[in-house]
C-alpha cells in the first residue's frame, strides 16, 4: 500500500479547502481526509486512514453502488440531500460529488457539502409565508366573529330580563358564557396584531418569571436551569417575549401530564441567518422536556393556528409564541422524538440592541 497523501504532496491544496474532501483508494479506503472533512464529521485524520469509508459516512442509501460504478466506469457522480449518520453522533443532511482520480494510490475525490442550514433557511421562509397568511386569515374571520357575538350577548341578556322562569334564565345564561368565551378567543387571536414596547432587558429575569408561574401552575414539575450568566441584554418587548416562552413552557408542561422535567436552556449562537438576514450574534433559548413527543402526524403544523395535540386544547399557544417570535426578527424550531422535545428560541441581537 502506497504512503497516503500529505499536506506537502499533490493533494496539499485541499488542505486551504472549506468544503469536505476524503479520499480513497479502489478498496474505498479512507486514505486522506482534509481539515474541513475532520471539522464536519467531527473526527480526526489519524482515525480514519486505512480505515474503509463505511465507518466513516455509514451506509447511506445510494452511495455504495454510485461508488461501485464511479470505479467501473470512470464516471463522476453527484448525490444530493444524502443523510450521513455514525453510531452515537446526530445525523447530517449532505450534497456529495464524487470524482474518479489517479494519483498517489488514490482512486475517488469525495466531496461534501452540508446542507442543513440551507434547507433551515427554507423552512423558514415556507413558514413564514404560511404564518402570514394564517394570521392575516384568523384575524379577518375574528374581526368577522367578533360583530355578531356582541348582537348575540346583547340580545340574551334582553331577553333574560324577560324571563320569569329559572329555568329557561339558565339557557340564556349559557349563551351569555359562551359568547364571553368566544369573545376571549378572539381578543387571543387578535392579540398578536398589538404594538411592541421594546425596551433593554434580561432574558434570564423573563425565564424566571415564566418559572414561577409554571411552578404555580403544576408544582409537581422539576423545571432544571442551565443558564449562561454572560448573555448581554436583548431590546424587546418584555410582555409578548413572556407570554410567547410561557405559550412553549406550558405546552410541554400539558405534555408531560403535569409532572416530569423541563430543562430552560441558554446560550450564545454567532454567525446566524434569520428571515434572510445575518447576524453575528443571537440569543438561543431552549425548552427541553423528557415527555411522549409530538405526534408525527401534527409535528409539521405544530404553529399552525387551531392546531393542537390535546383534546382539550385551542391551539394557539403555539401559533401565538411564534407571531411574537417573529415580530422581533427572531425564529422558533423544534425536534422531537418519545421522551425529548426541544423548542429553540433564536433572538438576534443588533447593534442597536
Amino acid at each position: 500500500m502506497s504512503p497516503p497523501p500529505s499536506a506537502s504532496g499533490p493533494f496539499a491544496g485541499l488542505e486551504l479547502l472549506s468544503s469536505a474532501v476524503v479520499l480513497v483508494d479502489e478498496r474505498l479506503l479512507i486514505r486522506y481526509i482534509n481539515p474541513g472533512a475532520e471539522n464536519l464529521f467531527a473526527i480526526s485524520q489519524r482515525k480514519l486512514l486505512g480505515q474503509p469509508l463505511a465507518r466513516l459516512l455509514g451506509t447511506p442509501p445510494g452511495l455504495g453502488a454510485a461508488l461501485d460504478n464511479a470505479l467501473r466506469t470512470n464516471w463522476s457522480y453527484t448525490g444530493q440531500d444524502l443523510t450521513i449518520g455514525r453510531s452515537g453522533t446526530e445525523p447530517i443532511r449532505l450534497d456529495c460529488t464524487v470524482t474518479p482520480v489517479e494519483a498517489a494510490g488514490v482512486r475517488l475525490l469525495l466531496e461534501f457539502r452540508p446542507i442543513d442550514a440551507q434547507l433551515r433557511v427554507a423552512r423558514e421562509e415556507q413558514l413564514l409565508h404560511q404564518q402570514q397568511a394564517n394570521r392575516e386569515l384568523i384575524r379577518n374571520l375574528a374581526h368577522e366573529i367578533k360583530n355578531p357575538l356582541g348582537g348575540i350577548r346583547g340580545s340574551a341578556q334582553l331577553l333574560q330580563h324577560e324571563l320569569d322562569d329559572p329555568q329557561l334564565r339558565e339557557f340564556t345564561d349559557v349563551i351569555i358564557a359562551e359568547a364571553d368565551r368566544l369573545q376571549e378567543l378572539m381578543n387571543r387571536l387578535l392579540s398578536s396584531h398589538c404594538m411592541m414596547r421594546p425596551a433593554p432587558l434580561n432574558l434570564h429575569d423573563v425565564l424566571e418569571r415564566v418559572r414561577r408561574l409554571i411552578l404555580a401552575e403544576f408544582p409537581a414539575l422539576d423545571i432544571e436551569r442551565d443558564y449562561d450568566l454572560s448573555l448581554p441584554e436583548l431590546t424587546a418587548d418584555r410582555e409578548q417575549l413572556i407570554q410567547a416562552v410561557l405559550n412553549i413552557v406550558r405546552n410541554a408542561a400539558q405534555a408531560l401530564g403535569g409532572s416530569g422535567e423541563i430543562r430552560l436552556r441558554t446560550r450564545i449562537a454567532r454567525q446566524v441567518t434569520l428571515a434572510k438576514r445575518r447576524y453575528k450574534l443571537a440569543l438561543e433559548l431552549q425548552v427541553i422536556d423528557n415527555g411522549p413527543g409530538i405526534p408525527a402526524e401534527i409535528r409539521d403544523k405544530i404553529f399552525y393556528p387551531l392546531v393542537s395535540g390535546r383534546d382539550d386544547g385551542s391551539g394557539l399557544g403555539l401559533s401565538l409564541a411564534q407571531s411574537f417570535i417573529e415580530q422581533h426578527q427572531g425564529m422558533i424550531d423544534v425536534d422531537s422524538r418519545p421522551g425529548r422535545t426541544c423548542f429553540t428560541i433564536l433572538l438576534p441581537i443588533t447593534d442597536r440592541a
